[in-house]
């Protein structure tokens, strides 16, 4: 019997390691995402820790805290803001890489479907050669067998 070879195979291979590699860089991304994430969280909560701090301080220490606290938030302010940027690029790169991911599993599926196709015609086509050949085999066998009676039959009336 032949053996089964599609010709799509090698994209189908190409496919496949395209789509192990989007799902790489996305998990990478995914994580950057996460420590982007987490870095923005702490800022944000030192500043408010610093905020409820000075809030909790009597009135007379809390004007010169409250000051040297304005003077620096500006720094921790762009900060934050910095990291809000980077995690909305980031967000917007996360759903990029998706479709990206998505567009590939969805041909690499078509194309496995194809080839599914293709194998199950071909072992049909092999199986109905093969059922065609025995057949052949037993027509050819019946006709001996027939021919070889049929002059038994002429060999006893001589």
């Amino acid at each position: 019997m032949k053996r089964f070879v599609w010709r799509l195979q090698r994209v189908l291979d190409i496919k496949a390691k395209e789509e192990q590699k989007k799902t790489t860089e996305l998990f990478q991304l995914t994580a950057k995402l996460s420590e982007t994430r987490g870095r923005l969280l702490a800022q944000q909560r030192i500043r408010n820790d610093i905020i409820l701090r000075i809030a909790q301080k009597k009135p007379q220490r809390r004007l010169a805290e409250q000051e040297l606290f304005l003077k620096h938030s500006a720094t921790s302010d762009k900060q934050i803001k910095m990291l809000k940027n980077e995690v909305s690029e980031m967000e917007s790169q996360q759903s990029e890489k998706i479709a990206e991911l998505l567009r590939v599993r969805r041909f690499k599926k078509a194309l496995q479907k194809l080839r599914a196709e293709a194998k199950m015609r071909f072992v049909s086509e092999q199986e109905r050669l093969e059922q065609k050949e025995l057949d052949e085999g037993a027509i050819i066998s019946f006709a001996a067998d027939r021919a070889g009676s049929v002059s038994d039959r002429h060999k006893g009336t001589k």
